[in-house]
């Protein structure tokens, strides 16, 4: 938690004066922040991390010179300071959350700069008490099969040259009835994109139906879907309203809407729509996790991972009660230790782990059902 007192000295990094000027003076309208540098270029940013001393800063991706990426993967090793990307709809950017930037905010259209300032401001607060994940060399190839479109074979992945030696594919749950009657919810937030990763790679092709709420600006949800599905043995994707559940397929809740599972009988859908923000958020973890706790008759289990604010533990709170198996991300591994801490202050989380150890844990209790 950041001191009340203390103000969160932030440099701005960006090519353009007038982005520079525009996220400067914005910032500095908040009594939270004050923004102590700004910088053109990746060489000149170095050079004033070390003379500002800034507690996060903002990074734009695409810069002349070194980009923001390649910047991150030399300045963070060295300075494990807070980064939040200011970046253009680009597939780039989950490359710098794999290389250790802790969030990201969208570039605003014409006429949206006093959004843009809100949703930035609130990610600065955040990642002033954000712990840096380092993962280099976390890129990992796409399991098998999975780039032609068609599930993950059961067979170990092969490693690519420049990457991390691949995690082997985990054993088939196999033809067991209870896997056909178990549904698995998970929420996230600030720092979920990478921390989900870590989670869903190591689970296998079959696993139970799985539904997934990580709060991201509208236009990156299908980007992330796709990311998932190429790095993950199971099928990932965007969902769609009306999608039924099934063993082996995964869906992302698109950004503003809200994900809701929804019963007939022994079949599950989901509906997806516009709606209300549930707890600041749309989508918003609650919003599934609550549907969860009143629509599903069968087993389910729901993990909470990291993120700021409180949203989805209300709702994990109600799975636990309605019988769910749960899990919370653990204040080490997590960026912001903040819904995880509520959900476990409030009895909704049985066991806590890192991000590396949920699937196991996981594992573990779908083998006892």
């Amino acid at each position: 938690m950041w001191p009340a007192n203390k103000k969160i000295r932030v440099m701005v990094v960006d090519d353009s004066i007038l982005a520079r000027t525009m996220i400067s003076n914005g910032l500095n309208a908040s009594p939270q922040i004050e923004v102590v540098a700004t910088s053109f270029n990746a060489k000149d940013a170095r050079a004033k991390v070390d003379q500002f001393k800034p507690d996060v800063m903002t990074l734009d991706v695409e810069m002349p010179g070194m980009n923001g990426i390649d910047f991150l993967k030399q300045l963070l090793p060295v300075v494990p300071l807070p980064v939040i990307l200011v970046s253009s709809l680009d597939l780039r950017v989950f490359d710098a959350l794999s290389a250790g930037a802790v969030d990201f905010v969208h570039k605003p259209a014409p006429g949206q700069n006093e959004a843009f300032i809100r949703a930035l401001t609130g990610k600065v607060i955040a990642a002033a008490g954000a712990r840096v994940q380092l993962r280099p060399g976390s890129s990992v190839p796409a399991a098998p099969g999975k780039a032609a479109g068609v599930p993950a074979a059961a067979g170990p992945r092969l490693p690519t040259t420049g990457t991390k030696p691949a995690l082997p594919a985990p054993p088939l749950l196999g033809n067991r009835s209870a896997m056909d009657a178990t549904i698995i919810a998970l929420g996230a937030s600030t720092g979920g994109t990478e921390a989900t990763l870590e989670v869903m790679k190591r689970l296998p092709a079959d696993i139970p139906p799985m539904l997934i709420v990580q709060h991201m600006p509208i236009g990156f949800t299908q980007m992330y879907a796709e990311r998932l599905n190429r790095l993950c043995h199971m099928e990932v994707r965007e969902a769609k309203n009306g999608d039924e559940l099934h063993r082996g397929l995964a869906l992302l809740a698109p950004a503003d809407f809200q994900m809701r599972v929804v019963r007939s009988g022994t079949r599950y859908t989901v509906s997806c729509q516009p709606g209300e923000k549930v707890s600041g958020h749309r989508p918003s973890v609650d919003a599934l996790f609550f549907s969860m706790a009143e629509q599903v008759k069968c087993k389910m289990a729901g993990i909470i991972m990291t993120g700021m604010g409180r949203d989805g533990a209300d709702g994990l709170l109600k799975m636990r009660q309605a019988g769910a198996y749960t899990i919370g991300q653990d204040k080490e591994s997590s960026v912001v230790y903040g819904m995880p801490m509520v959900a476990y202050n409030i009895g909704a989380v049985q066991i806590q782990g890192s991000c590396e150890d949920i699937a196991g844990i996981l594992l573990r209790q779908l083998q006892r059902w």
